[in-house]
């Protein structure tokens, strides 16, 4: 009984050495991480509300917001590692180590972090954009360090990793995308007349655009037809919508105003030799 009372007795005093000794310099880490957490998100708060201010593009803004925030936080940690008497110098070089070995081992995902601050800083595209990459088309809805997330008209998300979207060929027509019809008429129909309806009915289609302004005109002179051409552009999110909606107008616009539109004709002839 006696030795297990002097065993406790022993733990005891050690504790209470333990936390004389070291008491302050484990609150005073304690604080300050809690503190250097504090004032990086206050920091970086502070930073995302004035570049929203001066309008800076929200994907640029966040990824500053977070460099900050991890900076402040990075500081605060290293000053707390100073109160246990731990000097930064060869933390850092053992980091350094640490951090080339990793970067042998993970090449793919460090690629892509990579690949995503070259998007952010780049800025080949910005949130609510409209571009077609990597096969895929939709509207953009985040731009991530890993990763961009696209939005298509179905509702379906589509997400591009970073790293396959550098060195691509990225087409962005902002917010709206263009349409394309043609249809052919008779050699007999007048073809003016036929550009003046296609042109009021993209007039009276609400979600064509005004500006830029719908492209109509001859096309070509085909074998049976004239073919009439037009251009005009709509919203990304609505863009089959849109041209079904369209195509079937200009369809029923030129059949109630008797526009010959002829099916593909060919003329046969058949010679016949007769035997001497």
């Amino acid at each position: 009984m006696e030795k297990e009372i002097s065993t406790l007795q022993k733990f005891i005093n050690t504790a209470v050495e333990f936390l004389v000794q070291y008491g302050f310099q484990v609150f005073g880490a304690i604080l300050i991480l809690i503190l250097g957490f504090y004032a990086g998100n206050v920091a970086a708060g502070a930073l995302l509300k004035l570049m929203e201010k001066k309008k800076i593009d929200i994907t640029l803004s966040k990824f500053l917001a977070s460099c900050v925030r991890l900076i402040v936080i990075a500081f605060a940690v290293l000053v707390a590692l100073g109160k246990f008497g731990i000097t930064i110098t060869p933390l850092v070089a053992a980091l350094s180590a640490a951090v080339f070995g990793a970067s042998l081992a993970i090449q793919g995902p460090l690629s892509n972090y990579g690949a995503g601050i070259s998007i952010i800083l780049g800025r080949p595209f910005l949130v609510g954009d409209t571009v077609s990459v990597c096969g895929m088309s939709g509207v953009v809805e985040d731009v991530k360090l890993t990763c961009t997330v696209l939005t298509n008209e179905d509702g379906i998300k589509i997400t591009i990793p970073s790293k396959h979207i550098v060195g691509e060929i990225i087409q962005n027509s902002k917010t709206f995308k263009v349409a394309e019809g043609l249809v052919g008429i008779d050699y007999s129909s007048d073809p003016e007349k036929t550009i003046r309806l296609i042109a009021q009915i993209l007039a009276d289609t609400p979600k064509v655009t005004r500006e830029p302004k719908p492209q109509i005109g001859i096309q070509e002179f085909g074998e049976s037809s004239i073919n009439i051409a037009y251009r005009y552009w709509v919203p990304t999110v609505q863009f089959y919508e849109v041209t079904h909606k369209v195509n079937m107008a200009v369809y029923q616009a030129l059949k109630k105003a008797n526009v010959e539109m002829p099916f593909p004709r060919r003329d046969i002839h058949i010679f016949s030799h007769e035997k001497v």
